[in-house]
């Protein structure tokens, strides 16, 4: 904890000593731009995060005709993650991509993006839903609550399974010693199957993979080929269990003070990427899956309807654990939820 906290005194010294505050007009450069943005994402620069972030300043700085700037800060430049959503609370950087399974202890309620066969399997069905959901409004005010004003939902893909042995019923899954990030409802979720779910860091499950300390994974395909993990498994299954959710997020105290003008330029680029998000990650995906599928030899299997049924039912006691742990306000989110989704797939 001592660490932790020096480490974020050090990364706010580290910003503020280079410009008082992101939204002071630059005193350096009279031909610079008048505002700063700091935006941070979670992953390296050869993601589909990067590649959004990188549009989101293209995009921004051409329609302020360059009086904003965006600096980018990849994941491990300030931190992790979770100290990257942290610094946007207190306003150390000023915008961040942070993704609920980085965010659960902080906005629990966000936990219901990591339940196991909540969205459809049609993307385009997830990003209307996404883009219109009154449940994740009032999710978005339980952020604010927490110095973090959403801005924008969206996602980076289907999460995918590889593991050892074919995945196509819950049973397959029985004492499969599945990676997780720490959650505590996802943990949950690989219970319910049987399986004995495993946290591990991210860039030690090649290894564990390798070395058979675990014997399985979820991600979306675009970090299966970025990480190689197709290379120490025996089988890649489009589950489409979950979608890779997350969200474009501001300090609401940054955003406050901007000018009108600059605001609404931001929320419009927000807009303009939502649609563009869906592209990058279509592509990021479908590219990723050609090149595992041309230069290995691991066998590719889909499940079907039927099978994606009884993971559904093996899932729904973990459903009632989600309501139990956030209480009222987060069963109400998720029940509004689950019914525009249903709706939003008959209208489809």
């Amino acid at each position: 904890m001592v660490n932790k906290l020096l480490l974020l005194l050090f990364t706010i010294l580290l910003l503020t000593s280079c410009k008082e505050y992101a939204l002071t007009e630059t005193e350096i450069d009279e031909d610079g731009p008048d505002y700063i943005i700091r935006f941070a994402h979670e992953e390296s620069t050869d993601s589909v995060q990067h590649d959004y972030v990188e549009a989101f300043k293209k995009t921004l700085e051409n329609k302020t005709n360059h009086t904003v700037q965006v600096e980018i800060y990849p994941v491990g430049q300030l931190g992790d993650a979770t100290e990257q959503a942290e610094q946007l609370q207190i306003g150390a950087i000023d915008m961040a991509i942070i993704s609920p399974g980085n965010t659960g202890t902080m906005v629990p309620e966000n936990q219901l993006f990591i339940l196991h066969f909540l969205f459809s399997d049609d993307m385009e069905v997830n990003h209307h839903v996404l883009n219109n959901s009154k449940a994740l409004d009032t999710l978005t005010e339980v952020y604010n609550e927490h110095g973090m004003l959403i801005l924008d939902y969206w996602t980076q893909g289907f999460q995918q399974w590889t593991a050892n042995v074919n995945i196509s019923q819950p049973e397959d899954l029985r004492g499969a010693r599945i990676r997780t990030i720490p959650s505590p409802l996802l943990l949950a979720s690989y219970e319910a199957y049987g399986a004995s779910p495993t946290p591990m860091a991210y860039e030690e499950v090649y290894s564990g993979l390798q070395l058979n300390m675990i014997d399985g994974q979820e991600n979306p395909f675009f970090a299966i080929e970025e990480m190689n993990f197709f290379e120490v498994q025996d089988y890649l299954i489009d589950s489409r269990h979950a979608i890779y959710a997350t969200t474009t997020a501001i300090n609401p105290d940054f955003y406050d003070e901007l000018p009108e003008d600059i605001q609404k330029a931001v929320e419009e680029t927000v807009a303009q990427l939502s649609e563009e998000s869906l592209n990058i990650q279509e592509k990021r995906n479908e590219t990723a899956l050609e090149s595992i599928k041309s230069q290995s030899h691991i066998t590719f299997a889909t499940l079907d309807d039927e099978e994606r049924a009884a993971f559904r039912e093996a899932s729904e006691p973990v459903f009632e654990i989600y309501k139990e742990e956030v209480g009222e306000t987060g069963a109400e989110i998720l029940e509004e939820l689950q019914e525009e989704i249903a709706d939003a797939e008959n209208d489809h």
